[in-house]
């Protein structure tokens, strides 16, 4: 359907791994959280045990043996901390306050919950690596559960990665200023709010596609028709004319024009209104 798997990087080593966590994340939103299963869900995410090339502490909280876990971005003198979580002696405590109140039920609404969620995960950090790809996936975990269904058509992670600078900078502010979460939490339901819009959009554009293909089943099509009816359908990219029709269909341009001729007498295509030097055309609607 063209709707995002949350969570999915835009370039990810493991995507099965993400999918997975996904899944038992909305799929099975009523279990509980647990350690055990943040620990299943960090497995998927790296199951050769390597970030790239470096070795991780998989499945299990970091250790800082190597410093505090900081988020760093820069090289050398021009290193800015971003980040620095709370120390690894502190995680087995934190983390079950974390997620005793993510099990409980508790005074505040779903959505603010989901966003509490996010937010506390993250700022735990308690992994090595894949700490925002897990907290995108609780926040999906309390998403299904505010919305009584483990089935939804949209995904805030998907929106999340789009929008993944504004969502950085939102996150360092907050964890860099005072305890108040009211930024983070506007930028959180805004996101969301953005998720549901892509989604609805992304629905419309099936059903209509759909409906069309239902009302034109029967009409016998060439290969050609077919294939710049669903590039329009699927929203071509500025002004479809004869001369890009006969390029992309690979084919001359009297081909095209004829093409085009027959899909207006069966009234599946109109040309566009305004005219001018080269003519338009767009689905008859």
């Amino acid at each position: 359907l063209g709707v995002d798997i949350g969570a999915l990087a835009p370039v990810d080593r493991h995507v099965e791994g993400v999918v997975d966590m996904v899944l038992d994340a909305t799929g099975h939103c009523d279990a509980p959280l647990s350690p055990e299963r943040l620990f299943g869900w960090h497995a998927a995410l790296f199951p050769t045990g390597f970030s790239g090339l470096i070795q991780i502490r998989v499945g299990q909280w970091r250790d800082d043996a190597t410093g505090p876990m900081q988020v760093i971005s820069g090289q050398g003198l021009r290193q800015r901390v971003h980040f620095e979580a709370p120390p690894a002696a502190q995680l087995p405590t934190e983390v079950n306050r974390f997620i005793n109140w993510a099990n409980a039920s508790t005074p505040e609404p779903a959505l603010i919950k989901a966003g509490l969620g996010h937010l506390w995960f993250v700022t735990l950090h308690p992994f090595d690596d894949g700490n925002g790809r897990i907290a995108r996936a609780v926040g999906d975990l309390l998403l299904a559960r505010a919305d009584g269904s483990p089935q939804r058509f949209y995904s805030l992670s998907a929106q999340i990665q789009r929008e993944r600078k504004d969502y950085y900078d939102v996150l360092e502010r907050t964890q860099k200023g005072t305890l108040d979460v009211t930024e983070w939490l506007i930028w959180f339901l805004a996101a969301l709010h953005r998720a549901v819009d892509s989604a609805q959009h992304t629905l419309d554009g099936v059903l209509v596609k759909t409906k069309f293909w239902q009302r034109w089943s029967g009409t016998p099509l060439n290969e050609r028709q077919i294939k710049l009816l669903n590039r329009l359908l699927d929203g071509f990219d500025g002004k479809l004319t004869s001369s890009k029709w006969a390029t992309i269909a690979k084919c001359s341009p009297d081909t095209a024009l004829r093409d085009i001729t027959e899909l207006i007498v069966l009234g599946a295509l109109r040309k566009t209104p305004g005219g001018g030097r080269s003519t338009a055309y767009e689905i008859a609607g």
